[in-house]
């Protein structure tokens, strides 16, 4: 056991013994720092898209579009994109408020199923417009 004591203790030491506070970190060599990336106009040109589509995957990834309040948001973070993801937006909008208002209706199924198929119609035009963050 003291063996084992002197061991980490001789090991603690030895790590400490390099460092100072009075010498100031070396940088990293010059090859290790990355040069900047310019930005890529495309995925950078339509932010309510990118943020409209972004919702609109997480939702799906989550299985959370019939949570109530996750529809409403990608339609107001699609209010200033793109006419197709604004467009979609709203059909997607549209399903699901037929799908609560036939909760508990003969309908139901099917109403929900058109959420479904309108999320993934959405996800489709996010796509076709390069924003499709589907992963």
């Amino acid at each position: 056991m003291p063996f084992r004591l002197l061991t980490v203790v001789i090991a603690c030491a030895a790590g400490l013994a390099g460092c100072s506070a009075d010498e100031p970190a070396a940088p990293p060599p010059a090859s290790a720092r990355s040069a900047p990336v310019p930005a890529d106009p495309p995925a950078t040109e339509d932010v309510p898209g990118t943020l409209t589509c972004g919702a609109l995957a997480s939702a799906i990834n989550d299985a959370t579009l019939m949570n109530p309040g996750v529809v409403d948001a990608i339609v107001a973070a699609s209010a200033s994109a793109d006419a197709p993801i604004a467009d979609a937006a709203r059909r997607l909008s549209d399903a699901y408020k037929s799908a609560v208002s036939s909760a508990g209706t003969d309908d139901e199924p099917d109403a929900v199923a058109a959420v479904s198929a309108a999320g993934a119609e959405m996800s489709t035009v996010c796509g076709e417009s390069g924003l499709d963050t589907v992963g």
